[in-house]
């Protein structure tokens, strides 16, 4: 299995936008935690939606590798969240995966999201990954 090391060099070269570190992978499971900046919030005081789909994306992405090595043209099909509670704002995104199925062609993961330190989920996403 990779190491998470190599996973986050992975992740600085390919997608240093990202601002993902991979905390931990195992088999079909990943944690990954994205360091939340200004950037990342809207109006409102809370982190945007569309930072909180990028992070369980990088999530899904991670939780595959854990089971097929570095698949760099693995693709999203879908992706669907459901927002539970707001974000805190001053608080970094942890992203906890769980892959659901692995297949051929395809892939699926459950994700929830969590304002780092805190108990309930912000969202639950769900995704699917084309894989080459």
């Amino acid at each position: 299995m990779l190491s998470v090391e190599t996973i986050n060099q992975f992740f600085s070269k390919e997608f240093p936008q990202a601002n993902i570190e991979v905390v931990a992978i195992e088999d079909g499971n990943a944690k990954v935690r994205r360091i939340v900046t200004e950037a990342d919030l809207r109006p409102g005081g809370t982190v945007s939606g569309p930072t909180l789909m990028a992070v369980a994306d990088c999530a899904i992405y991670v939780a595959i590798f854990s089971k097929l090595g570095i698949t760099a043209m693995a693709v999203t099909t879908n992706l669907n969240i459901s927002f539970l509670r707001k974000p805190e704002a001053d608080k970094n995104i942890v992203a906890t995966c769980r892959l659901l199925k692995l297949g051929k062609r395809l892939a699926m993961g459950e994700v929830y999201l969590y304002s780092e330190g805190c108990d309930e989920p912000v969202a639950h996403v769900s995704g699917t990954y084309s894989l080459p």
